[in-house]
């Protein structure tokens, strides 16, 4: 690995001249542009690499923000995680992307690691893992700018990005009607999920409007669960459940990709 010393060596200036000019230090202002470009140059043909550790710990700057997400095998984050990546790039910061796997302590132990690493701000895709209270806790206590992608969450310390469910569900059942269906099943979330209730008012209110009836025997729920992979097996499921019924129908609402899926 190259040094400072090596650059040093090769453009015959000091270690201290090389290390105001290599990392454009306040002091930079007053060397010679000629020596600036030898400089530039021996560390060009060295190949050298400023050490970014060293260097943030300088300027207690580590241009890094964490990206906690909870599932990254789930649908919803990956456009949501393109669109983090894209924009932390054009700034030159750098993710470091966390998995937590729906897991409330592996979700503490990868905080305190981004922490560690001296993360500038945090960004959390969330979903019910993270409306643990203590996990919360732990969030306003880093004391580090956060935003939660999918919760709301009533604390002024933490930002908050949500969908909105009402809106959506609106509009999901607006574009079937499009299409021209109008036996319509639909599998709801389940109850205790706080997406749940706004996207079924959405739907309601968009049957309301167009004057669409509803058919409560092609309506199903979700069981309760905190467990992501039932949303695939429950699509599953309720489907098989509604064509046992021989209740014809020709479309389908479902409360999420993963239901959607199954």
């Amino acid at each position: 690995m190259v040094t400072i010393r090596d650059v040093a060596k090769e453009s015959g200036f000091s270690s201290t001249t090389v290390s105001i000019v290599l990392n454009n230090a306040p002091l930079a202002r007053y060397i010679p542009p000629a020596t600036k470009k030898k400089i530039e140059r021996a560390a060009e043909k060295l190949g050298y690499r400023p050490n970014q550790f060293a260097r943030s710990l300088r300027s207690k700057r580590s241009h890094t923000v964490g990206v906690m997400v909870f599932d990254m095998t789930d649908p919803f984050c990956t456009m949501i995680l393109r669109g983090i990546e894209n924009t932390l790039y054009q700034a030159s910061y750098l993710p470091i992307l966390t998995d937590v796997h729906n897991e409330g302590s592996r979700f503490e132990r990868y905080l305190e690691m981004l922490l560690d690493r001296r993360i500038e701000a945090l960004i959390v895709i969330a979903n019910w893992v993270f409306l643990d209270i203590n996990l919360l806790a732990d969030l306003e206590k880093s004391s580090i700018p956060t935003a939660m992608i999918g919760c709301e969450l009533k604390t002024d310390s933490i930002s908050s990005v949500i969908v909105d469910n009402e809106v959506g569900g609106h509009l999901a059942l607006e574009h079937l009607h499009s299409l021209g269906h109008r036996k319509i099943a639909i599998i709801r979330g389940p109850k205790g999920l706080i997406d749940s209730s706004p996207r079924w008012r959405g739907i309601r209110n968009f049957a309301k409007e167009s004057g669409l009836e509803l058919d409560a025997r092609l309506i199903v729920d979700m069981p309760e669960s905190s467990d992501p992979i039932s949303s695939f097996e429950s699509g599953y499921k309720l489907t098989e459940q509604l064509l046992h019924q021989k209740r014809s129908f020709t479309a389908m609402l479902a409360f999420d990709d993963m239901s959607a899926f199954g």
